[in-house]
């Protein structure tokens, strides 16, 4: 092991990675409800600056993927539809199979400048999650309680505020509905037996209420649908964690784009059309698995400076008052103070570490399991 690499295993640098990420956050919140004085004067201009301030705080965590652990990442598909990304608004249909699987679609965001305007249909616990959930909020991403009686109107109103965006975005939804997990995956395939729906063997059957309302409700703001299928070679389960260690991943994605015009305007055949999709994704996945590449041409988009020189920003900015505390700290000799600060030392950990747990499988949420519970 290199100097390198060892030193990216080491708990110290990470507790500082997380101070940077946590600290600078609560700054960029702060800022960021001062910007709703704007929202009555100038909407546009309160979104822009939202844009850029998410920017700040998300390319951090794509820091850590791009520059960090360094991994790669390749989109398997045509010319034409690389030559559209970030260049118009769309709808992103992404499998839930991995624990980073969002974060590849960030750095996906950020390499064709749409990370900070990037939205998705999020589940209304994330809201209380500090950093992730409060800066959604001013992003106005559009939450949901999973009950679609009760989602009904929030969803559809917050789509529609979407329809006069400025930025470019890409709206990802995860039609699955939670990540896969063989548990899951046994039950949503007794729903789809139970439906007359062709069995899925890497997916889980995709919940259409989003999808359609997301169709309905963004159709002539909304370009295209780009259906991203991902995968690791190797057959490797990365973590958020790995990339803090600075692991090494190699992540393919399979890219496809459906004119928005292609998609039924009617909502039952709009919901056929993604089960359909879904078999394909799934075909897709059994091809990869066995050829260990996907169709179509190989793009490896070049990652750009700006993440690293806003992460360095940060760190500059942060940690040079956080050296010369620590150091008054251990200078002033007291017992009490120390023994505080190493205190503060191990709650910061706990925070991050909490933090990093959202985006783990085994703590995903029951969602899948609810026919499960309706059978017993």
């Amino acid at each position: 092991m290199g100097l390198l690499a060892y030193l990216k295993t080491q708990f110290v640098l990470h507790l500082l990675i997380g101070f940077v990420f946590v600290v600078s956050g609560l700054v960029i919140n702060f800022i960021q409800l001062c910007t709703l004085v704007l929202w009555p004067l100038n909407k546009q201009l309160y979104r822009r600056l939202n844009c850029r301030l998410a920017y700040s705080l998300w390319s951090q965590l794509v820091m850590l993927l791009e520059w960090w652990s360094c991994t790669q990442c390749t989109l398997f598909s045509d010319q034409a539809t690389i030559d559209r990304l970030g260049k118009e608004h769309a709808i992103i249909i992404l499998n839930h199979n991995f624990e980073i699987d969002f974060l590849c679609g960030w750095t996906m965001c950020e390499r064709f400048g749409v990370l900070g305007s990037s939205k998705v249909l999020a589940k209304r616990e994330l809201l209380c999650v500090p950093l992730i959930g409060w800066t959604w909020y001013f992003l106005e991403i559009v939450f949901c309680k999973r009950k679609w009686e009760e989602d009904r109107d929030t969803v559809i109103a917050g789509l529609r505020c979407l329809a006069n965006y400025p930025e470019y975005m890409w709206f990802l939804l995860y039609c699955e509905g939670t990540r896969f997990t063989e548990k899951k995956h046994r039950v949503s395939m007794e729903v789809a037996a139970s439906k007359g729906l062709p069995p899925l063997k890497h997916h889980l059957l995709p919940r259409t209420k989003g999808f359609t309302t997301a169709v309905q409700c963004l159709r002539g703001t909304v370009a295209a649908i780009y259906d991203v299928t991902l995968n690791f070679r190797g057959n490797k389960n990365p973590s958020l964690l790995g990339i803090l260690y600075g692991k090494k991943y190699e992540a393919d994605m399979c890219l496809r784009r459906f004119p928005l015009e292609e998609i039924p305007q009617d909502e039952k055949e709009a919901a056929q059309w993604l089960h359909k999709l879904y078999q394909e994704k799934d075909a897709l996945q059994e091809t990869y698995n066995q050829k260990g590449v996907f169709p179509g041409e190989p793009f490896r988009p070049a990652r750009r400076p700006w993440t690293l020189l806003n992460f360095l920003f940060w760190a500059t900015v942060l940690l040079s008052p956080l050296f010369r505390f620590v150091l008054g700290v251990f200078a002033s000799g007291s017992p009490l103070l120390i023994l505080t600060f190493l205190g503060f030392v191990g709650a910061a950990s706990f925070g991050v570490r909490r933090l990093i747990g959202v985006t783990e499988i085994e703590k995903g949420s029951s969602y899948g399991n609810q026919e499960f519970k309706k059978k017993e």
